[in-house]
């Protein structure tokens, strides 16, 4: 956790001795919105994570929630007192074709229903998505536009485990993606993350929902990170074929 805050500090420390940034644009993380006991319907650059609730509780990804929430909290702090010009992007779960040689943390959360990684569902139970394309371009909009200021959440699309999951299984019909998930209800409300605050500046998203998840799967599959079955396992809709994730 002290790395965290300490790593974003030392770079702003940098940028204000240098004397030569005009703007610095954050990469925050929707960990530090939503993070709480009970799931608000709707949330925007007002909302924080509940930090006491993450030390609590200690549900998957905590250390990861709070460092981000207190990194960000730290980072606005210090851009007040030193009158930086900052902003941050607040990214939801980040979907898509990658570059990298191993799975990307956030398709291992994103992928779990092809995966069987049952530890990451309560992350996506009610999930909010962004493809890699449109958070990249939201930097360089909100860097250039003269009026952007302050936290920017930047999401294109709400999604239950269940849609995802029948997405999938659309999809790669030669896995055996659940249909069911134990101690998740079937009939889950969305909770939205607006992205009205980045719309209403003028960026507008390329991608969809799908985009997002054939680019990741297919970009695993090209890397050998995901098996391609030679032929669909026959089995009962509730089992989940083990596919072993590389890296």
């Amino acid at each position: 956790i002290k790395p965290t805050i300490n790593g974003v500090l030392d770079i702003m420390k940098a940028c204000l001795k240098a004397k030569t940034v005009r703007r610095l644009v954050f990469t925050s993380s929707a960990g530090t919105v939503n993070v709480e006991e009970h799931q608000r319907p709707i949330y925007d650059e007002t909302n924080w994570s509940d930090v006491e609730f993450c030390r609590s509780v200690k549900m998957t990804g905590w250390m990861y929630f709070v460092s981000k929430t207190l990194a960000e909290q730290a980072a606005w702090k210090f851009a007040k007192e030193n009158n930086i010009d900052f902003i941050t992007i607040i990214p939801t779960l980040v979907i898509g074709p990658f570059l990298m040689s191993s799975m990307p943390p956030s398709l291992i959360t994103g992928l779990s229903p092809l995966t069987g990684n049952t530890s990451h569902y309560s992350i996506i139970k009610r999930g909010q998505f962004v493809h890699l394309d449109d958070l990249c371009l939201s930097h360089i909009y909100l860097y250039e536009h003269p009026k952007a200021e302050g936290r920017y959440i930047c999401s294109s699309h709400d999604a239950t485990i269940y849609d995802i999951a029948k997405l999938l299984r659309e999809k790669y019909p030669e896995y055996n993606i659940p249909t069911k998930f134990d101690n998740i209800e079937e009939n889950l409300t969305k909770v939205h993350f607006s992205s009205k605050k980045l719309t209403d500046q003028g960026f507008e998203f390329k991608y969809s929902l799908e985009d997002m998840f054939v680019g990741a799967v297919d970009t695993c599959r090209a890397k050998g990170l995901i098996p391609i079955p030679a032929e669909k396992h026959e089995a009962d809709d509730n089992t989940v074929v083990d596919v072993k994730v590389a890296g």
